[in-house]
């Protein structure tokens, strides 16, 4: 086993968003790195794309199609494969923190590492009881089985697993991790939080839990107004994302959720109350997204609003029409409300529909 840096391993694959995500965060680790006290790890991207790094100090493995799906076997089961890399990245160095990639740090890196010992498991967040929701499919359907076998019981902590930080000792963690998941797939084929929680039942009893919501900000809600601001951030780096400027702007890109002063709001619901009752929301939604935020990135968000605006109306009052949605934002409230920015929404937001 060698004795290296710190392993920072990412496992990126599908779509162009994924990619642009995974760059994001890696250039916001390097951020926060603080090279001129010494700091240094080493990061190991696992992708079917080498393309978006090529820029980037990283050390990138080109993943098959067949390698993928053997690490998805026996199920097809793509979360499995983030425990089999990391098992594999443990056979050959003492410590490796995986990390999803929608994330982006808010600290130095090495406070991960910091918190990754002997005995110890580093997980994104420690969660709620496993008996706080009777409701959910990971409890009706496995809860009797792991009590029967006194691997797990209700006050059982779960996990987020958008980091996963162990050592080599407890690499067989993992081992028993997707054992479970290979069982218990498909008793809970439609849970879309199996691996987590089969992360959970394995450390449980075994290890400590550690967590790090401090360090990273992983964006697995809200993803929309997330990807908005990193995109935005990548259209203007993106040629030169190592540059100063680049990294100074990475601190720009918060975790916070682009919202107007309290002001500006009680001013927009004054504005919305002209509108039928069931536009209403709707109408103040789009109006955060028109806000002229200080922060550019912020400002970025302005179609993830809109859309989501549209998405929240559609689920409270059914799908809207192109024709209705059309008829809905030249109501002359809504139109003097929107002014100059109705034309970009409309145009949009009947774009999305059509989609």
């Amino acid at each position: 086993m060698q004795h290296s840096h710190p392993q920072l391993v990412y496992l990126a694959f599908g779509p162009a968003t994924y990619h642009q995500e995974a760059c994001f965060s890696i250039i916001s680790a390097l951020a926060h790195l603080d090279t001129a006290a010494g700091e240094a790890m080493d990061i190991q991207v696992y992708t079917d794309n080498p393309q978006p790094y090529a820029g980037l100090p990283v050390t990138v493995h080109l993943l098959d199609e067949a390698t993928r799906q053997a690490w998805n076997a026996p199920h097809g089961y793509h979360f499995r494969s983030k425990h089999v890399l990391l098992r594999q990245v443990l056979q050959q160095y003492p410590l490796a923190v995986l990390i999803d990639t929608d994330t982006f740090f808010r600290k130095s890196p090495l406070e991960l590492f910091a918190r990754v010992a002997p005995g110890h498991l580093l997980c994104n967040a420690i969660g709620a009881r496993y008996g706080s929701n009777q409701k959910c499919l990971l409890y009706k359907n496995l809860l009797a089985v792991l009590e029967s076998r006194g691997l797990a019981d209700c006050q059982m902590p779960l996990v987020n697993s958008g980091v996963i930080g162990l050592t080599a000792q407890d690499a067989d963690t993992l081992d028993r991790s997707i054992a479970m998941m290979d069982e218990f797939h498909p008793l809970a084929r439609e849970a879309y939080t199996l691996e987590e929680f089969c992360l959970a039942v394995a450390a449980y009893r075994t290890l400590e839990l550690a967590e790090c919501t401090d360090v990273i900000h992983h964006y697995w809600s809200r993803k929309a107004q997330f990807r908005a601001k990193i995109q935005a951030w990548l259209r203007k780096h993106g040629h030169d994302p190592l540059s100063r400027a680049a990294l100074a702007d990475v601190h720009l890109v918060n975790d916070q959720l682009p919202r107007p002063p309290v002001l500006q709001r009680l001013g927009y619901k004054a504005l919305s109350m002209t509108l039928p009752s069931h536009e209403r929301q709707f109408a103040r939604e789009l109006l955060y997204g028109c806000y002229h935020y200080p922060n550019e990135f912020d400002r970025a968000c302005a179609s993830a609003w809109w859309d989501k605006a549209l998405e929240n109306l559609n689920a409270r009052h059914g799908h809207m029409q192109p024709e209705q949605l059309r008829q809905c934002l030249r109501h002359p409230g809504l139109r003097l409300t929107l002014g100059e920015r109705r034309k970009d929404i409309e145009e949009h937001l009947l774009r999305s529909s059509h989609n």
